[in-house]
């Protein structure tokens, strides 16, 4: 991976952006796009990067640029602030944790409080925790001060700078997705640099999938393109307790992942696989007899149907505030997309 793209790919991983509060994230992709691409966003907060307007065919390439966070929905007379999820969340991994709660006036820090071990009965030690039965602490005397600095329905994140890890790898609360809108980037920064690209190739960071998916669905009713490729992380097989026979063998560092499903377009699938063997990317495929839990889904069945695809990394500890990733396995998701848009000829038919 590029220098400059790895100190990219941190910069977007250490800022915050939980569903429906991306904005800061988005400026962060938005301005290394605008580098090589035309930028712009639209309503719901999705972020386009278009290279090659008017080219044939449109493809949509789609990676989600929220996380998983944590929202304010009261403030006690102790000024403690309860919370919901955002998105999906263990609640296991978020006890002790230290937070960001963002503000109109900046982030504010606090810790996740729970009753400890010594004060709980018997019965309650047994039972797991809750996100009801914790708290945020900012800090503060009481109510008055707590809501002088928190409104409700202020958002916060886990605050765990990226990690960097022997071989080639990392760790960060945000790689679900970040590594998505990462890769998508890339992979249009490397179709840039193409001679004689048939395509027009628009890159989405898209906004809220860990709510919905509702982002990618707007973005591609939007453009209606010809076919897209969604990218996401999957659950990398080679950590204790998880089945290679449900899930498939997809180690950190084995390559992209490519997804093969009933809701997914054979012609863009069986095109990613072709390319990847032409380019002696080395990859992993996987399969799902239903639909594939990311933004694929919500692209698929919009306007009259699109040709959809579906690439992803290995990720260890998804939704939790270590995710893990190999960076060869991002870099090979970019260089496979760029592959295979790149050698697309003009009007190529996704009708089947």
């Amino acid at each position: 991976m590029r220098d400059a793209s790895y100190e990219f790919l941190k910069k977007l991983l250490s800022t915050p952006g939980p569903s429906g509060y991306e904005g800061a994230a988005a400026r962060v992709w938005r301005e290394e796009a605008a580098k090589f691409a035309e930028v712009r966003g639209d309503r719901m907060g999705n972020s386009f990067a278009t290279l090659n307007p008017g080219g044939s065919p449109r493809v949509m390439l789609s990676g989600h640029i929220d996380e998983i966070g944590l929202m304010v929905t009261n403030v006690d007379e102790q000024g403690l602030l309860h919370f919901t999820g955002v998105g999906g969340w263990d609640p296991q991994v978020l006890v002790g944790q230290r937070v960001l709660v963002q503000t109109d006036d900046g982030p504010v820090p606090g810790v996740i409080g729970k009753k400890a071990i010594h004060v709980m009965e018997p019965e309650e030690r047994k039972k797991v925790s809750e996100i009801k039965s914790l708290w945020i602490d900012i800090g503060a005397k009481n109510a008055d001060e707590a809501k002088g600095k928190v409104r409700v329905g202020d958002v916060g994140v886990i605050d765990q700078p990226v990690l960097e890890l022997p071989n080639n790898r990392i760790a960060s609360r945000s790689l679900d997705n970040r590594m998505g809108a990462f890769v998508v980037l890339e992979a249009l920064r490397l179709l840039s640099e193409v001679d004689g690209l048939a395509a027009e190739v628009v890159a989405v960071a898209s906004v809220q999938e860990e709510i919905g998916l509702y982002g990618a669905r707007g973005a591609a009713f939007g453009l209606d393109p010809d076919a897209a490729i969604a990218v996401d992380v999957t659950h990398a097989t080679d950590t204790p307790g998880v089945s290679k026979n449900e899930h498939g063998d997809h180690a950190l560092g084995s390559g992209p992942v490519i997804k093969r499903a009933t809701n997914l377009s054979p012609i863009v699938s069986g095109g990613l696989i072709a390319a990847a063997e032409t380019e002696g990317i080395a990859y992993t495929l996987e399969a799902d007899s239903r639909s594939t839990g990311t933004d694929a889904d919500g692209i698929q069945f919009q306007r009259a149907g699109i040709a959809t695809g579906l690439v992803s990394a290995p990720n260890r500890y998804m939704h939790s505030p270590n995710e893990v990733v190999d960076l060869d396995d991002l870099d090979g998701c970019a260089r496979l997309i760029s592959a295979y848009v790149g050698g697309l000829e003009k009007g190529t038919d996704f009708v089947r």
